[in-house]
């Protein structure tokens, strides 16, 4: 009787955590959720904005557009894309709806300073929905700040970058913004 009750409860552990475990492949972007739709015909248009070089990596900036031909409706954002050797590494979607507010923290990061806190280390993040990250960090509290990109949803390591090539990368979101702008931009505007 004993081990039945014991036998008993691992399957209802078991039951329990794959009620719990998450779904991984679920699109996490208004973008990608409309890219995966079924039954429509689903037409997809990129655009390579630019790229920037880091070490061995290649960060790339690709605006996006689809749209569903039965309707007509379509979506728009920008895929950021990182290679290594020309080998692909992880890709991350950013909703348009998203780019205003990611260019506004990348502004917020591109400024920041040790007297964030008083504490003698911090690290400043924004992520968007799809686990796209940027940050700052210092590790002491005279150091320099330290910039990165990450894939936040696979906690991929970190991409250390310079200033100049934050601003870069600023710079190529800005583009791809602007970009989407005058798809979305009604004729003779």
């Amino acid at each position: 009787m004993r081990n039945y009750c014991v036998v008993l409860l691992a399957a209802i552990g078991l039951l329990a955590c794959a009620a719990t475990a998450q779904v991984t492949n679920v699109p996490s972007t208004e973008l990608e959720t409309f890219e995966a739709q079924t039954g429509k015909v689903i037409v997809k248009a990129t655009g390579q904005i630019g790229s920037l070089a880091v070490g061995a990596l290649d960060i790339t900036v690709i605006s996006k557009e689809s749209m569903d031909a039965g309707t007509g409706r379509k979506e728009h954002g920008m895929a950021i894309e990182v290679a290594a050797n020309n080998q692909f590494v992880w890709k991350r979607v950013v909703d348009y709806d998203e780019m205003d507010s990611l260019l506004n923290g990348m502004d917020y990061l591109s400024k920041i300073d040790s007297k964030v806190t008083a504490l003698p280390t911090f690290v400043a993040s924004y992520a968007t929905r799809s686990g796209l990250r940027i940050g700052a960090y210092t590790s002491q509290r005279r150091g320099d700040i330290q910039f990165f990109l990450q894939d936040y949803s696979t906690n991929s390591a970190k991409i250390l970058i310079t200033p100049a090539q934050l601003a870069q990368f600023q710079s190529l979101v800005e583009q791809a913004k602007k970009n989407l702008d005058s798809l979305q931009a009604p004729p003779g505007t």
